[in-house]
């Protein structure tokens, strides 16, 4: 019986082994028919005598497929991350390759998951160093330094105009913003936010800035400079468009296993040099 669930909610109750998100996202890619026509609205009704039948795609194989490696030892893999890379898919359908199925098939953390050896993430439109972990062992490890801010992470961005000071704290609490759900804003009843900033050099109207996320808030460093009206420049959500987000995660300094403090660097994209000088 359907006990007129629509067909998002009826697919999660006969089928739990997939999230209703995850069905609503089959559905829509049309993946799912009722009375032998394909049926893209979650919203439909399922009625007693509807018989609804779903062929799921084939898992795409992206073992042909490369990232750039910066370090690569038992327990770690370090990735030097271009733009328009995804960290990991957003649910069952992956049409692209992210630095999760990079790295499958190189660990045991979270395997059975669509994030396999991501520890922490960088947006789509950031480059730049991201480490990921072979074992549960060396994710308990590393999640604890980022959890403690034992782990140090160096960017440097392009934003749009010149800060007021040249070096400066910023300590503003970062909450989901209600009227967009998928974007973040300063607020002060969401969780603490702390970003260090110095202006490197500043040309036209723009500026290169280094910065240190002292926390790891969800586009923390595009809501608080954005915030402080200098935007980074290429930022869809919080500024303007431009050829690309001119946000780079440089270096991550962390202990890996055996107790080796390490620094990984990714090279600065000339790009953001000679915008700014």
């Amino acid at each position: 019986m359907s006990d007129n669930l629509r067909l998002d909610q009826y697919l999660a109750r006969e089928h739990p082994e997939y999230s209703r998100s995850t069905w609503q996202k089959y559905i829509d890619g049309r993946y799912v028919s009722v009375n032998g026509a394909v049926e893209s609205s979650n919203k439909y009704v399922v009625s007693e005598n509807d018989e609804v039948v779903y062929t799921l795609p084939e898992k795409q194989d992206f073992s042909a497929q490369t990232l750039p490696i910066i370090f690569e030892d038992d327990n770690v893999i370090v990735i030097d991350k271009p733009i328009g890379v995804l960290t990991h898919a957003k649910g069952a359908l992956n049409d692209e390759l992210t630095v999760a199925e990079f790295v499958r098939s190189k660990t045991t953390y979270k395997s059975d998951t669509n994030r396999p050896g991501i520890i922490h993430r960088l947006d789509r439109d950031t480059s730049g160093v991201i480490i990921c972990v072979k074992n549960d062992e060396t994710a308990h490890l590393l999640n604890k330094q980022f959890h403690d801010r034992r782990a140090k992470k160096t960017y440097y961005a392009v934003v749009k105009g010149e800060p007021a000071h040249q070096r400066a704290d910023i300590d503003l609490p970062i909450a989901r913003n209600p009227k967009k759900p998928s974007t973040f804003r300063v607020d002060s009843a969401g969780k603490s936010a702390f970003t260090a900033y110095e202006v490197i050099q500043t040309k036209k109207n723009l500026s290169l800035l280094q910065l240190k996320p002292v926390t790891g808030r969800t586009h923390q460093l595009r809501v608080h400079m954005a915030y402080v009206n200098t935007p980074i420049y290429g930022d869809r959500i919080y500024g303007k468009e431009a050829d690309r987000l001119y946000l780079h995660a440089a270096s991550l300094e962390i202990t890996i296993p055996e107790g080796n403090r390490r620094t990984f660097e990714s090279k600065l994209p000339s790009s953001f040099l000679d915008l700014t000088s």
